[in-house]
């Protein structure tokens, strides 16, 4: 039993019906948004996720079988019975795995802003004894605020050793997003004391909008992923929009903590329309990052995995021209 957990008699659900299970399935086949992979040394296998709720699975990050349910919720919480899930990261910690994802009850409102109506929206985490799930909920019912929106929750480890989410506030209740980080419990189940603000999206030196009729940084801050680098500088990759081309760039800590100040690079670090990346270790030990490819057919948004190889040796991220395949 893992400690904190929910006991059996609470109900849990898994969030959508199960979808038939594919196998040796391209990874240039799948549609997913925010893929996050954990490469398990335990199991010699890659899990992937992402929005939707959904896990994947690869021997070798080309073929792949799913997709799998693997996050069951407990519907008598803010939840709701049937959550949206969004940009689902897995995270080994302590032995056990974590699921750290953001889940939205459509069917609450908690403000409305510019005449968008804001629905109930947070980063939560869940926890299971293995890497392909389930994943269920702990002590605590709320890791954020009810009253504004959060999410793209990811984790971290400070020079201090104790654990942190990283995440957005949610750009909708002021139109100026920001990046912020919370201490966790030491077992993940809650959070402790108050958020603090790492920069804000209006900091950003690349992305663009036309917000009232004039040209501005864009409001929107997305996919935080924190990484260190051969010279153990401490780094964040974050994604927002040129117009509307979605695009990612990278931030460095002065301090070498999440605490800052945080300094924009100039430019993106990745090419046009590729975004809400993270960064992991192959199982044979080379540095890869994970993101999406963004194309907008017929006002739906098409998303599909890419793999760019990247150097961490140096001081800064370095990252491939193109992602593996060339596409």
């Amino acid at each position: 039993m893992i400690t904190g957990l929910l006991t059996a008699i609470t109900p849990l659900c898994v969030n959508a019906r199960q979808k038939e299970v594919r196998h040796n399935v391209a990874r240039d086949s799948i549609v997913l948004s925010d893929p996050a992979i954990l490469a398990d040394s335990k199991t010699q296998t890659y899990y992937m996720t992402g929005t939707g709720g959904k896990l994947w699975k690869s021997k070798d990050l080309d073929r792949w079988s799913g997709p799998y349910d693997v996050a069951a919720t407990d519907p008598t919480s803010w939840m709701g019975p049937h959550p949206a899930i969004w940009a689902a990261e897995l995270h080994e910690y302590n032995g056990k795995y974590y699921y750290f994802a953001t889940f939205t009850n459509t069917d609450v409102i908690i403000d409305e802003y510019r005449g968008n109506k804001i629905e109930r929206r947070a980063s939560h985490v869940l926890v299971s004894d293995k890497p392909d799930g389930p994943y269920r909920p702990m002590a605590d019912d709320t890791y954020l605020p009810a009253d504004r929106p959060t999410l793209d929750g990811t984790f971290w480890v400070d020079t201090d050793g104790k654990p942190y989410m990283v995440y957005c506030g949610e750009w909708l209740l002021n139109w100026n997003g920001a990046m912020e980080f919370i201490r966790l419990k030491d077992d993940l189940s809650g959070t402790i004391g108050e958020s603090k603000v790492m920069f804000r999206a209006f900091d950003s030196p690349w992305s663009r909008e036309i917000i009232d009729g004039k040209e501005s940084p864009s409001k929107v801050t997305d996919g935080p992923w924190l990484f260190r680098t051969g010279t153990g500088r401490l780094g964040i990759l974050w994604t927002s929009w040129v117009y509307d081309v979605y695009t990612q760039g990278v931030a460095y800590s002065k301090s070498g903590t999440l605490a800052g100040p945080w300094v924009q690079e100039k430019e993106p670090v990745t090419p046009p329309n590729f975004g809400h990346g993270m960064l992991f270790k192959t199982l044979d030990g080379k540095w890869m990052m994970s993101v999406h490819s963004h194309k907008n057919i017929n006002g739906h948004y098409h998303r599909v995995p890419h793999l760019f190889e990247v150097d961490l040796s140096g001081d800064k991220l370095i990252v491939s021209k193109t992602p593996l395949g060339g596409k």
